[in-house]
């Protein structure tokens, strides 16, 4: 409902859609007997169903426009973060992020990334003096978690074109503002992954933006779903980077929406900054739940002699305790109210809808296809030519050029010279005489078909312990 009231008035929205059913957003809703029900209960009688203008992105490129970003972009702090770096990894990232800086090339994709880290090892003697020690178990490490990222489909999130903040601030011809879809069901398994995106795009905002004052509507909206993952486990660094955002990110004219289940946990730097708050219904069963119950209240101003922990307890489906900011910037006292039915679709896009969706999109053909410049990885790959010379044994000799291919005894030929033109001794004949011009005993060939078989079982269990897991993928 809040996206739909944005969207009327102008105002962009992007939303976190974790649970992939929020892109009904683009169709008109449809009166089922449930929603007639609550309409006629709440006295309205034509509700007018309408879609919006959606656009969808995905960070695979699957359910929406490749959501991209450069590796450069994302920067080492929160990169140190997706891979869940120690402080030793993180300075030698920051070291390779440095080097990079100061040699100008340029980090655009993994790629890019894990030849960096390679040439930082290369060099870690030489580079320790200047940026600091390098150690080969933090590169080691580095480049395993690149690895683990990369087969985890990361690298989709990483390269050109980048995403344009602007690209999230358009308005309809209509002049409804769009309402930009972020498909995030895949990628919140990782719950790492999923809260650097939101970081990033919350400190993408915040850097790119110029400063308004008094405007009368905001700029943008973004609704954080599951909004503790953002503050779970980051290093304090980033966690106070993010305070410091959440405080001054409305100076630049964007509305900040924090979604998750329960309220605490936010922490109370951020989740103190909103001035809005809506609490849908909780549960308590145990006396833990009851306490959260009584401090989500104690959050709300409450009108004299009302019981809020009551309150919250008691709200049903389609209900909520809300307190608005007043005109004069005070916090409004709680209510409890009813929230209409959106006119959109409750529900997922269909697989023909969504096609349509993306075929009327505004950044159509913007970034579906991937762009790959010369970066560091390239150049790296160019600065080290390929070994040349002449072949050598392991001893350092030469191979000989002087070998006679006639000295072998040539063999008699007989009835199976077919099997053996061409060859010195022939396989079937040494298979049928043991290589000695005569045919093999039934004990000789029995005892190299049992030789055989063991050699061919051990040979497969080797193959099934280095390459199982692979096969069976």
């Amino acid at each position: 409902m809040l996206a739909e009231g944005f969207a009327r008035e102008g105002v962009p929205v992007v939303l976190a859609d974790v649970k992939g059913d929020l892109g009904g957003l683009a169709v008109p809703g449809a009166a089922s007997p449930k929603l007639t029900e609550r309409l006629q209960r709440l006295g309205i009688a034509d509700l007018a169903f309408a879609g919006f203008p959606v656009v969808v992105w995905d960070v695979f490129g699957q359910d929406g426009h490749p959501l991209r970003v450069t590796i450069s972009d994302l920067g080492p702090l929160l990169l140190a973060r997706l891979l869940d770096l120690n402080d030793v990894q993180a300075g030698v990232l920051q070291i390779a992020f440095r080097l990079a800086d100061d040699e100008g090339l340029l980090l655009i994709d993994l790629a890019d990334l894990r030849a960096v880290i390679a040439h930082v090892a290369e060099r870690a003697a030489e580079l320790s003096a200047t940026y600091g020690n390098v150690a080969a178990a933090s590169v080691g490490a580095i480049q395993r978690a690149l690895l683990t990222l990369e087969e985890q489909g990361g690298a989709a999130f990483f390269g050109e074109p980048m995403l344009d903040i602007a690209d999230l601030m358009l308005n309809a011809p209509d002049g409804r503002g769009a309402i930009n879809i972020l498909a995030v069901s895949r990628l919140i398994q990782n719950s790492r992954a999923y809260s650097t995106v939101l970081l990033w795009l919350l400190a993408e905002l915040y850097e790119n933006l110029p400063k308004i004052c008094d405007a009368p509507k905001p700029k943008l909206v973004v609704f954080f779903d599951e909004s503790h993952l953002m503050f779970d486990g980051a290093p304090k660094a980033l966690g106070e980077k993010v305070e410091q955002v959440v405080r001054l990110i409305r100076s630049k004219g964007v509305g900040l929406y924090f979604v998750t289940q329960n309220p605490m946990d936010v922490p109370d730097a951020a989740g103190g900054q909103p001035g809005n708050r809506m609490q849908h219904g909780l549960r308590a069963l145990t006396a833990k739940e009851q306490k959260v119950v009584r401090a989500v209240a104690e959050t709300f101003r409450a009108a004299p002699g009302a019981d809020l922990s009551r309150t919250i307890l008691d709200l049903g489906v389609g209900e909520g305790v809300v307190s608005f900011l007043k005109v004069s910037g005070a916090p409004g006292v709680a209510e409890r109210v009813t929230i209409l039915p959106p006119t959109s679709r409750i529900g997922a896009l269909s697989a023909d809808e969504r096609a349509a969706v993306m075929a009327a999109s505004p950044v159509k053909g913007v970034y579906d296809q991937t762009v790959d410049r010369e970066s560091a990885a390239e150049i790296l790959g160019r600065a080290k030519p390929a070994p040349s010379g002449p072949w050598r044994h392991p001893d350092g000799a030469a191979p000989r050029t002087d070998r006679n291919t006639d000295a072998a005894p040539e063999r008699t030929r007989g009835r199976n010279s077919w099997a053996t033109e061409g060859r010195d001794g022939g396989l079937l004949d040494d298979l049928l005489t043991g290589g000695h011009g005569r045919r093999q005993s039934v004990g000789e060939a029995l005892a190299k078909s049992v030789v055989h078989s063991v050699g061919s079982q051990v040979g497969r269990a080797i193959v099934r312990g280095v390459l199982g897991s692979l096969l069976k993928r």
